[in-house]
């Protein structure tokens, strides 16, 4: 039996759409003209950690700081695979000892890439 896709069947996810753009733009119109309206000099500063700017905001910077961000969020979520193959390891049995393994082996391989290339080098 094949399941036919009407327009009807349509109408609940375009009624909470309807509802959720309406909640959003009711409120920030009731906040923009209820809200208070005190603009002075601080709220209009910039603010950076409450340290005053200096210099040009278009500086080049190191990509060593990106690249080693970028780094640490890979290996971190790759991390986060191993947290279910923990709870499950004595259901898993061999097998899923062989493949943490695997997958241990190929963090591995990436890490010493990442070495080899000096990507973690701070010169």
């Amino acid at each position: 039996m094949e399941v036919q896709s009407l327009p009807v069947n349509f109408l609940p996810i375009i009624f909470q759409m309807i509802v959720a753009v309406g909640f959003v733009v009711t409120t920030m119109f009731f906040t923009h003209k209820l809200g208070p309206k005190r603009k002075t000099s601080d709220k209009l500063a910039t603010f950076e950690s409450g340290i005053e700017v200096i210099g040009n905001a278009r500086t080049p910077m190191s990509i060593k700081y990106f690249l080693v961000a970028i780094l640490f969020v890979l290996f971190d979520v790759e991390v986060i695979f191993m947290y279910p193959w923990a709870v499950n390891f004595k259901e898993l049995g061999r097998q899923g000892m062989i493949e943490m393994f695997i997958f241990m082996g190929t963090l591995l391989l990436g890490f010493i890439y990442v070495i080899k290339k000096g990507a973690l080098d701070w010169d």
